[in-house]
C-alpha cells in the first residue's frame, strides 16, 4: 500500500468506538494556517461510553490531533457518526471555528448521559451526538454536509 493510500485511509477514519478511559488535552495557541484539506488531522480518540453506568466521563467525546508540521484551520469541517451497521450519517457536529497547531489536540464534547464521575476538560467544540458505547463509526469530514456514501466512504473526497 502506498503512503498516499495510507494517508487517505487515515483521513477517512471510520473508527470503531471503544469505551476506554482516556484523557483529553486542550488545543494550544493559534498561528498561521495550512490549506483546508490536510492528511495531518486525525481522530486520536473516541469515547462512546460517556454518561453510562460505571463510566469515568459524563460525556462522549471525539479528539482530533495534528500530526503535521503546520497549523490546520478546521473551520467548516464536521465529525459524523453512524452505528456500527449503519449507512446513514445523520448525526453530525459542525466545527464552526478552530485551528489545530502541530502536536496539539482538539476536543469535541458530545452527548452526556446520567452516569459518569468526571467532566471533560474544556472542549473546543460541543455537539450532541449520542454515540454507542460498544461500537460505531466516526468520520472526520472536510465540510458540513451529511455524508451520502453509505458504507463506502473511503472513496468520498471530503472524508
Amino acid at each position: 500500500m502506498t503512503i498516499a493510500a495510507i494517508s487517505r485511509r487515515l483521513a477517512l477514519l471510520l473508527v470503531l468506538i471503544l469505551a476506554a478511559d482516556t484523557e483529553a488535552a486542550a488545543q494550544g495557541s493559534r498561528a498561521d494556517t495550512a490549506p483546508m484539506v490536510s492528511p495531518d488531522i486525525v481522530i486520536s480518540q473516541v469515547y462512546g461510553g460517556g454518561g453510562n453506568a460505571g463510566a469515568t466521563y459524563r460525556n462522549d467525546f471525539i479528539e482530533l490531533f495534528n500530526r503535521g508540521a503546520a497549523p490546520v484551520d478546521i473551520a467548516g469541517w464536521s465529525v459524523q457518526y453512524t452505528s456500527a451497521t449503519g449507512n446513514t450519517w445523520s448525526n453530525r457536529t459542525n466545527i464552526v471555528s478552530g485551528v489545530v497547531n502541530p502536536g496539539q489536540y482538539f476536543l469535541i464534547q458530545e452527548a452526556a448521559g446520567t452516569g459518569g464521575t468526571q467532566d471533560l476538560p474544556t472542549p473546543d467544540v460541543t455537539g450532541a451526538i449520542a454515540m454507542g458505547a460498544g461500537a460505531g463509526k466516526v468520520a472526520l469530514v472536510t465540510n458540513q454536509l451529511a455524508l451520502a456514501c453509505g458504507t463506502n466512504c473511503d472513496t468520498d473526497p471530503s472524508v
